[in-house]
């Protein structure tokens, strides 16, 4: 047998943090993902979390509905990467504005203040990477909500306790910039009032 087929073959998952790592191939088929959760007015497929790439990278499809898409913010301790399959996006990265359509792809290193949202008439589509995987995945599942039922997506401006999201997101060493999360916060402040 083959070096690489054998080592294969003898290969034992490992436990690594939360979850046991996993090497080997993953088939993911069309429309399924590990889990399905509502971010920020946004779908997003786990389709292969950082467990099976043995924490080399998580990888989601990102289903983004017109005018919606996440805050800027910064990731300190991954990089991300973003290739549109369908529909139009707009990144603000570093204060640059960026139109991205099918075919497209977008590299953010760590570091990097930036946020996307889609600008198309219909539905967006993309697949979203963070390298190394693990920390953004669990910051998702901590502020998500599951995909399940007749649950729609959960808008920035409906989410109860922003300086919350503040806190956890830094915990995973993302960082919402302080006049976003105050402007965002006082929003909330002021509706519930």
């Amino acid at each position: 047998m083959h070096y690489s087929v054998d080592v294969a073959h003898d290969h034992q998952p490992r436990r690594v943090g939360r979850a046991q790592i996993e090497k080997g191939v993953a088939h993911v088929p069309p429309g399924e993902g590990a889990r399905t959760l509502w971010v920020f007015g946004e779908l997003l497929i786990h389709k292969i979390p950082s467990q099976k790439t043995g924490g080399a990278y998580s990888l989601f499809e990102v289903i983004t509905y017109p005018r919606s898409g996440r805050q800027p913010h910064v990731h300190h301790r991954e990089d991300e990467s973003y290739y549109v399959l369908e529909g139009e996006y707009e990144f603000l990265v570093d204060g640059q504005t960026l139109k991205a359509r099918p075919g497209s792809l977008l590299y953010v290193a760590k570091g990097t203040l930036h946020v996307h949202k889609g600008v198309g008439e219909g539905v967006s589509r993309m697949l979203m990477t963070q390298t190394p995987g693990g920390l953004y995945e669990h910051f998702f599942e901590e502020v998500g909500k599951p995909a399940d039922g007749d649950r729609g997506p959960l808008v920035l401006e409906d989410q109860p306790d922003m300086a919350n999201i503040v806190t956890i997101a830094a915990q995973y060493g993302i960082e919402i910039p302080p006049p976003i999360a105050e402007e965002t916060g006082l929003r909330n402040a002021t509706k519930t009032s």
